[in-house]
């Protein structure tokens, strides 16, 4: 059994510090129970089960650190793995970034643990690849889907008298569905700590219609077109874009944040006003833990307020050296929508593209976040409100914050890998050349 209850957790750790002779120490445990199943060519190729713990000790004396593992929590495994680590930063070069460990902290109540979840079983699994399998069969189409569950749990502990502990669950699933011609793709991802959210038929016949409503695509024109981004297309450029709020790399000039001359962007109007986008641990729709690495409590925040850049995060070294408080960087990105549907934003459309997902996102230029790619997996034409017929899949060349200034407008929300992004349709998005891929 590898999730061990709050009180079962303290006392390994407990027990494990008490072994510590160095200046400062910390202690984390980790553990998780997991299953998945994996299909391909409508069929299962590999299932399983794994349960994993661990315990990682960090020694030090002065700036010099050490650091050992071990996944057995005897008495006396737990006593060489904490000298050993004190071996190590004996050995160690001193680090002038070194921040002692923090004193006790108070921390809200995570609620990222369900115990739906929790139960997810093998039999459920089986459900899920054959709710999938069985409608693509019927489509004469070929399906490959993963699907994942785990139950977790992470505690910490340090001689500055620090504890803190959460639970979690989780699940992943991602589908791709391709016509027996190999001339359509259509492809779904979905993700939650509460598993009764998840649907795996109504997913996977999303994938399936995209599949069949891409078949024969045409090749248009590359050029700069008003695009639909579903989440999925638009997650992976605002990521790179959310790790740009990094106070250090912009004060250092080396980011996007960094303003010519010298000084952040903060408090400056970087996108249009309509956007808005925050973070907060305890969200319903996706939380996440309370606490960071450092054990730092996480709290709702405001990084984009109608358009204006209005918090960077600050490590805690840096935070002391420019003689600010530290902001942890969050554990999730929620990015304010409106209430149009997909099908609205298509209909309001004269002319564009609705784009599915873009992939093999690679930067170009960090300081103006300029990023390309490809389309994938479902690329459509839109004319006069509807969707007119596929097209060939484009290699683009756009950056984030580009993109949010030329915000048309803003859709329903919808959970993509943890966040919340809402639909969007964007004008002059820029595609570069065509893609013969699938």
């Amino acid at each position: 059994m590898a999730i061990y209850t709050k009180e079962e957790a303290r006392k390994i750790l407990e027990k494990a510090l008490s072994f510590s002779t160095a200046d400062a120490c910390e202690i984390n445990l980790f553990g998780s129970d997991s299953g998945n199943i994996r299909y391909a060519r409508n069929t299962v190729s590999t299932s399983g089960q794994r349960s994993n713990q661990n315990l990682q000790v960090q020694s030090n004396f002065g700036l010099k650190s050490g650091v050992s593992t071990i996944d057995e929590f005897d008495d006396a495994s737990l006593e060489k793995a904490v000298k050993r680590a004190e071996e190590l930063a004996k050995l160690s070069p001193e680090n002038p970034e070194f921040m002692a460990p923090l004193g006790p902290q108070t921390y809200d109540e995570s609620i990222t643990y369900s115990k739906d979840s929790a139960k997810v079983s093998a039999e459920y699994r089986t459900k899920v690849a054959e709710s999938s399998i069985n409608p693509a069969v019927s489509k004469d189409v070929t399906a490959a889907g993963f699907f994942n569950n785990s139950t977790g749990f992470s505690a910490m502990i340090n001689s500055s008298g620090l504890f803190a502990y959460n639970q979690s669950t989780n699940m992943d699933f991602t589908v791709t569905m391709r016509t027996n011609d190999g001339t359509g793709s259509g492809w779904v991802t979905r993700d939650f700590n509460d598993v009764s959210k998840f649907d795996a038929a109504e997913v996977s016949n999303i994938a399936i219609d995209k599949a069949v409503m891409s078949r024969e695509a045409k090749a248009i024109e590359p050029g700069k077109y008003t695009v639909i981004l579903e989440p999925a297309a638009s997650i992976g450029l605002l990521r790179n874009m959310f790790g740009s709020f990094n106070a250090r790399t912009a004060d250092e000039g080396r980011s996007f944040m960094s303003k010519e001359g010298g000084g952040t962007k903060l408090g400056e109007k970087i996108v249009d006003e309509r956007v808005n986008i925050s973070s907060d641990p305890l969200n319903p729709e996706v939380p996440g833990a309370t606490w960071n690495g450092a054990g730092q409590p996480l709290k709702k925040m405001n990084w984009i307020e109608n358009g204006v850049v209005k918090n960077l995060s600050y490590g805690r070294y840096w935070a002391k050296k420019m003689g600010v408080d530290p902001v942890p960087f969050p554990s999730n990105a929620i990015m304010a929508g409106g209430d149009a549907s997909l099908e609205d934003l298509i209909k309001s459309t004269k002319k564009g593209i609705l784009v599915t997902r873009l992939w093999y996102i690679r930067g170009v230029d960090p300081q103006t976040l300029l990023y390309t790619g490809l389309t994938r997996d479902g690329t459509f034409y839109i004319e006069n409100g509807k969707i007119k017929h596929p097209v060939k899949n484009f290699r683009f060349n756009e950056s984030p914050i580009i993109m949010l200034n030329n915000l048309e407008t803003l859709g329903k929300q919808v959970r993509i890998d943890g966040n919340l992004i809402p639909y969007m349709k964007i004008r002059e998005f820029t595609f570069t050349s065509l893609s013969d891929a699938v």
